[in-house]
């Protein structure tokens, strides 16, 4: 792993906390162990608890493997629909205190904390190009993504840039696939829903590199170095990364093996 620390460029009159964060970072996973002083091994875990949202996951041959085996346990099996389980990892986290509603990507209204979760700030960029190589292997009810996210410690500082998204429903597998890519506003006033997913002549299972270059006015997606698409006006404050891979568990679907996101490498420049 490289890294470069900075500083936040955003002015003092924007309302977002000055403090560090990782402009430029190369993560390609070449140790033995995923370095938690930039990530997090748990996928929202204010809505649950750590032990409940641990990823399934392991690093090694200089690569990140997300996975959910059979026996992963439901993320918040009481009240989250459709039912979901999830690996996920995450460059940022923090909470309200217990029972409160404070907190990252609630999904839903009245959501409470159920366990408090102390601030963490590993990877918490604003603009540049962020790059990800990764190959994916999806069934019909599992889906892969790379997202980042506003930290949220300011309420409406949540909007959402989406790099890469697919669904195993929406793979021809060996040829083609739909990636989700763009804009999600959720309750950020500032920031428009601009959100779709082009088929692309691509095979998920290999290896592609999946890209993003993000300043103050627009984000342009590339997919292999081939620009896709581009949303104007995002959101333009401290974001945090989210990758994770979900199965979402259907009694009629055919048996497929477990979903797997393998990450190469993720680089900011």
């Amino acid at each position: 792993m490289t890294i470069a620390p900075t500083y936040d460029k955003i002015g003092a009159g924007s309302g977002v906390r000055r403090g560090p964060f990782y402009a430029a970072l190369v993560d390609d996973f070449d140790g033995a162990e995923l370095n938690t002083d930039v990530w997090l091994p748990h996928y929202l875990p204010a809505w649950s608890s750590r032990a409940a949202t641990r990823a399934s996951y392991t690093v090694a041959a200089s690569s990140l493997r997300l996975t959910v085996p059979p026996e992963h346990g439901l993320w918040c099996a009481d009240d989250h629909t459709p039912p979901m389980r999830v690996s996920g990892i995450q460059s940022g986290n923090w909470s309200g205190p217990l029972g409160g509603t404070r907190g990252q990507q609630p999904y839903r209204n009245g959501t409470t904390v159920r366990e408090e979760q102390p601030e963490f700030r590993g990877w918490l960029p604003t603009g540049g190009r962020l790059e990800m190589r990764a190959r994916m292997v999806l069934g019909p009810t599992s889906m892969a993504a790379w997202w980042l996210v506003g930290f949220e410690d300011v309420p409406e500082q949540c909007a959402e840039i989406c790099v890469a998204e697919v669904f195993g429903s929406a793979v021809v597998p060996g040829e083609s696939a739909e990636v989700g890519m763009g804009l999600h506003a959720f309750r950020d006033p500032a920031v428009a829903e601009d959100f779709s997913a082009p088929r692309l002549p691509i095979d998920v299972a290999e290896f592609h590199t999946y890209a993003v270059d993000w300043t103050r006015s627009r984000v342009a997606f590339y997919v292999d170095g081939e620009f896709v698409r581009e949303c104007p006006r995002p959101p333009w404050y401290p974001m945090q990364h989210m990758l994770a891979v979900f199965d979402f568990p259907d009694a009629a679907a055919l048996p497929a093996p477990p979903p797997e996101l393998v990450v190469d490498y993720l680089r900011a420049v």
